[in-house]
């Protein structure tokens, strides 16, 4: 069964859906990474969220922000997969649904993000490139 994917500014999430973003987020990032910081950051109120279901399950989740609230560019964050999908292309699939959504919303603007260092090939493969030398955020090696 393929992934469905779906798109809502925060006004629109459902209580379950934003339940599901929530948990997936601090599954991964807090629980699995073992990484303490503070997720509830107020950026959410300004995102488009876009979010993979299978099975009725939250599997894979990016927020997108316009320009000006984390960088100067539109920016792709807190992507995040589930367990569950790792190694079936759904990370790809999921990026390449956000960058399509934002442009969508935005135009063809340039976007920036910051990921962790050891994602660096996947992003380039992309079409990213790094622009900021290695920085440590929340316990771990990230680049713009």
């Amino acid at each position: 069964m393929p992934i469905i994917w779906t798109c809502k500014p925060f006004e629109e999430l459902q209580p379950r859906e934003l339940y599901a973003i929530l948990r997936l987020r601090n599954e991964v990032f807090v629980v699995e990474q073992n990484c303490v910081f503070q997720d509830a950051d107020n950026k959410d109120f300004y995102a488009y969220h876009v979010m993979g279901w299978l099975d009725g399950n939250l599997v894979a989740y990016t927020r997108l922000l316009p320009p000006g609230i984390s960088y100067v560019h539109a920016s792709i964050g807190r992507v995040v997969n589930s367990s569950t999908v790792r190694g079936s292309g759904a990370g790809r699939e999921l990026m390449l649904q956000s960058i399509s959504i934002l442009y969508s919303l935005w135009g063809k603007i340039p976007i920036q993000i910051g990921a962790q260092l050891y994602l660096e090939q996947f992003y380039k493969s992309l079409g990213f490139q790094q622009i900021s030398p290695v920085y440590l955020e929340d316990g771990i090696d990230h680049i713009e």
